[in-house]
């Protein structure tokens, strides 16, 4: 295994289309599975799509429940009901910025596993808004992109300086 090189925002394979994987059980892709998984948790991040480290396929690993890497190829992913949530993001092609993007609270997803094998499913919460972020990945958006007020996008530092300033000084409620 290795730690692949992360491409940041600016470099044109964030901002293509990315490919089908025609044989997701080639060794080539367990490979590049296995990289990827290394290189999300060495870079501590929650999900990672391929061309996030400069393959423009259509694929994507994330940290399931358990903290296990789940994989899942030529994914195809729906909004399940009308109920956008916004949350905080941020993204390791973007280092040090993070941001509030509104994504489908509910969604249902489907692809292949590196066996193979069909993977079909619903999420909510925090797996759902990681795959929505990953596929976005594979259409060449970035989570700025998908904003609705940019004058909230923030480096990290900064905003977390400016939410303990708005924290009460006397500490937490009694």
């Amino acid at each position: 295994m290795a730690i692949l090189k992360i491409a940041r925002m600016g470099h044109p394979v964030l901002t293509r289309l990315a490919d089908p994987v025609a044989d997701p059980t080639a060794p080539e892709i367990r490979r590049l599975v296995a990289d990827m998984a290394e290189t999300m948790q060495d870079a501590q991040g929650i999900g990672l799509a391929a061309p996030q480290v400069h393959v423009p396929l259509r694929l994507f690993v994330w940290r399931g429940g358990a903290g296990n890497v789940i994989a899942l190829i030529n994914p195809e992913i729906g909004p399940v009901g009308d109920e956008v949530e916004e949350g905080w993001e941020g993204c390791l092609s973007i280092p040090g910025l993070r941001g509030p993007v509104p994504r489908a609270a509910r969604i249902r997803f489907r692809g292949v596993d590196i066996e193979g094998r069909a993977m079909d499913g619903e999420a909510a919460g925090l797996p759902a808004r990681v795959m929505q972020h990953e596929m976005d990945h594979l259409d060449g958006v970035l989570y700025p992109m998908r904003m609705t007020d940019l004058s909230r996008l923030g480096f990290t530092e900064e905003l977390a300086r400016a939410a303990a300033a708005r924290a009460p000084a006397e500490g937490p409620p009694r």
